[in-house]
């Protein structure tokens, strides 16, 4: 199998080393805007870099991968989908719903595959809190608080360009809820402070944002996420029942303090950042792509399910500025049922 890699940046360099590792990928053609980058990288990984994004596909690619600035992705998916080539995809598709919408449609009209890339869901710690809710082990599971907190935010330049905190961070929160309850949100009421530093405010954007939202079941969840974490890089989801409690994310460098005389100690090695904490699940993300483009297992996360995550974002950026709670379907492309 040859994949084609559009964009060799942090994310990109990572995905490049594990497909040129895995035993099912005989190549890749490696391309950036960055040309000397592209170039370094095939180097060190024996691989080959492509002058631009036109060379992928004149060249010859069995699948691709889309991992460059969220502005450019529905554009190569509809390239890809029209070369009736499979694609895996960085979240977002779009920072809007028509440009999602529009790369979603010319996937289905071509009838080929994208996958996007919400790695949680291959995460050990959220695969095993979705197996307790779906066993019933918490009985009827009643209040759901996930969190999300970057121990330093990214770079200024950067804000404007990220669609926001719910667009660009809450929505693996977003993701992942739906994926380990089988719930859809019905509606959600979200604030935010841009307090800290300038550049949020420069941006538009908040440094700290807080949503509460309701399943279709009666599910209470509230999700919070924050840029400016210094004790470090904190993802944690707990789930309650009328049966029993679980939580993901809680182990030895969590990076939290417990102020009782007997509770556990700071961790030592705390989580610096997503891509150390969730590295295997970035692994196992890219290995059920290439399952997926061999047919041996069916899509785990496709466009429509990336669609119904940034509906929930778009909802909270809607209700954080009017001031007012936003139901789901005040949202287009709705689909308000329990999802799988």
């Amino acid at each position: 199998m040859r994949i084609g890699v559009i964009g060799t940046g942090r994310i990109g360099t990572i995905h490049a080393n594990t497909l040129s590792r895995h035993r099912d990928v005989g190549s890749l053609i490696l391309t950036d805007t960055d040309g000397a980058r592209a170039q370094e990288l095939a180097h060190r990984l024996g691989e080959t870099a492509a002058p631009g994004v036109d060379e992928i596909f004149r060249w010859g690619v069995d699948a691709v991968v889309i991992t460059t600035a969220t502005p450019a992705h529905a554009d190569y998916i509809g390239r890809a989908a029209r070369a009736g080539l499979p694609v895996f995809c960085e979240k977002p598709i779009a920072l809007d719903l028509p440009g999602t919408l529009q790369a979603i449609a010319e996937v289905e009209a071509a009838g080929t595959i994208l996958q996007m890339g919400f790695q949680r869901r291959f995460d050990t710690g959220y695969a095993g809190a979705r197996d307790a809710v779906r066993s019933g082990r918490l009985g009827r599971l009643h209040t759901v608080r996930a969190m999300t907190s970057d121990q330093a935010p990214p770079p200024a330049a950067y804000l404007p360009l990220s669609g926001g905190l719910y667009r660009d961070t809450l929505i693996h929160d977003f993701d992942v809820l739906r994926w380990v309850t089988g719930r859809e949100v019905v509606d959600v009421y979200a604030t935010g402070s841009d307090a800290g530093p300038r550049m949020f405010r420069d941006a538009g954007d908040v440094g700290t944002a807080a949503a509460l939202l309701s399943l279709d079941d009666g599910t209470l969840a509230t999700v919070t996420g924050t840029r400016l974490n210094g004790a470090g890089y904190d993802v944690r989801m707990e789930l309650a029942g009328e049966l029993d409690q679980i939580v993901v994310g809680l182990d030895d460098r969590t990076p939290i303090a417990s102020t009782e005389p007997t509770g556990p100690p700071a961790a030592d090695k705390p989580w610096s950042g997503f891509l150390e904490r969730f590295a295997p699940a970035y692994a196992a993300e890219l290995s059920a792509f290439v399952e997926v483009v061999r047919g041996e297992r069916p899509n785990p996360c496709d466009g429509r399910e990336a669609l119904q995550a940034l509906r929930v974002a778009e909802a909270c950026e809607v209700s954080r500025r009017d001031r007012r709670p936003v139901r789901l379907v005040e949202i287009p492309g709705g689909r308000e049922s329990p999802t799988g």
